[in-house]
């Protein structure tokens, strides 16, 4: 136990007799998630009569169930003054519009130049929830997807909007190009169990086996191209490569995704103004244009719009002028409803 860790002793009411550990905690602590309670309780944090509990541990009435929670730890990641596009902020929450490129958070190949070391610099206080490489970071976006993201500026706001994820009731809507455009059934849901490649690690795969976590893509074909399509993505989950494995599974590879087949030549066009405008492409085709959610302080529901960036767009474009329609016509991303 930490010097400065907080504890709480909180007494068992008779409504939560027979309730589960985790339940009672979630309810006595509002401003915590109830991901980072259970968290803190499988490491031991919670305690009764000198006991440690389970989360599944259920309680009787009049019981002390004493609980501690660590102090957040300093940051030690190095703050670099790199640009960032704020789409929005207040004192509780920023919105980032993400570039092509940029990782998330430090990782050991990877120790800058990532969307944390530029937080740091651009913004004095980041909640510290999930530790000291990702102080703020409530959800994450693929290295080459682009768009909107949240990051949180105090841990209230962090647990908030951390339940909001977990729970799918945050709105998030991403506008992907794929190939096979004239193919794919102009809308549906795709549902699987996601987990590692077990023949490469760089990849995620539908698990047939039962195993890995549960992931459903709902998809709309907005704009048809012939080869290409634009494909309206809203997820229900947030799981890693989510969108990236289920269109290519279905057989329509995100356009210049270079894991999962969007850079093989057996899908670029026949047609030479098409190839030459997707064949060099290194990076999938995918962005994220819409993000909705309740204000963590002013439980009012805000939502945020980008259009794709300046390559994403310019490709677009070209699908667009090839197609006959206008390039330059209102998107998804223009939409104030989904």
């Amino acid at each position: 136990m930490g010097v400065n860790d907080e504890i709480w002793e909180l007494e068992v009411d008779p409504f939560f007799d027979g309730k589960r550990v985790d339940q009672f905690l979630a309810k006595k602590l509002p401003e915590m998630s109830r991901s980072y309670i259970q968290k803190l309780v499988d490491d031991g944090a919670a305690t009764s009569e000198g006991q440690t509990l389970r989360r599944s541990a259920r309680l009787n009435a009049y019981d002390t169930v004493e609980f501690v929670v660590p102090e957040s730890k300093p940051y030690e990641v190095t703050a670099e003054d790199i640009p960032l596009d704020i789409a929005y902020q207040d004192a509780d929450v920023l919105l980032v519009d993400k570039p092509k490129g940029m990782i998330v958070h430090p990782t050991t190949n990877a120790p800058g130049g990532t969307l944390v070391n530029a937080l740091l610099h651009h913004v004095d206080d980041l909640s510290g929830i999930n530790g000291v490489e990702r102080p703020g970071i409530v959800h994450r976006i693929d290295k080459d997807t682009t768009g909107l993201l949240v990051v949180c500026k105090n841990d209230i706001a962090h647990h908030r909007l951390s339940d909001q994820f977990r729970d799918h009731s945050c709105d998030r809507l991403y506008v992907s190009l794929v190939y096979g455009g004239a193919l794919i059934p102009r809308e549906g849901t795709i549902t699987s169990m996601l987990g590692r490649d077990v023949r490469d690690r760089r990849r995620q795969a539908s698990r047939k086996d039962g195993s890995g976590k549960e992931a459903v893509t709902h998809y709309k074909v907005m704009e048809d191209y012939g080869p290409i399509a634009m494909v309206e993505c809203v997820l229900d989950t947030g799981r890693t490569h989510q969108i990236r494995v289920h269109m290519a599974e279905q057989g329509h590879p995100l356009v210049g995704d270079p894991v999962y087949g969007g850079t093989k030549s057996k899908w670029f066009p026949r047609q030479p103004e098409l190839r030459s405008l997707v064949s060099e492409l290194r990076g999938q085709m995918l962005h994220a244009a819409v993000l909705g959610f309740i204000h963590p302080r002013t439980d009012e529901y805000v939502r945020f719009r980008r259009k794709p960036h300046d390559e994403m767009m310019g490709v677009i474009r070209g699908l667009r002028t090839f197609a006959g329609m206008d390039p330059d016509a209102p998107g998804p991303w223009d939409r104030e409803t989904t």
